[in-house]
């Protein structure tokens, strides 16, 4: 995200789809692990989830949210690979 300082170009958007394209991959083969206590349902669920998570997610056209999303799912990501289920509501 370097030429939009608040709203992402055309280029900046071009330039993360590897990155997005990759997150996407790599949390739903997560999403398969059998160290998640999840069954079948479960798992398709939160597959579906993640679908329309980054669905939502394709049309921010802020850089910095974008910049957020992303961190959100490396965190998630990182969870997923502990073989736990990020916890998806407000703690607070």
């Amino acid at each position: 995200m370097a030429k939009g300082l608040i709203w992402a170009t055309a280029e900046d958007l071009a330039r993360n789809r590897g990155r997005v394209i990759s997150l996407y991959r790599q949390i739903l083969r997560s999403l398969n692990s059998p160290s998640l206590p999840l069954n079948l349902a479960e798992r398709l669920a939160k597959k579906a989830e993640v679908r329309a998570i980054f669905m939502l997610g394709s049309e921010e056209t802020s850089v910095h949210n974008i910049e957020d999303l992303f961190d959100t799912a490396e965190y998630a990501l990182s969870i997923l690979k502990k073989g736990e289920i990020p916890n998806t509501r407000n703690p607070l």
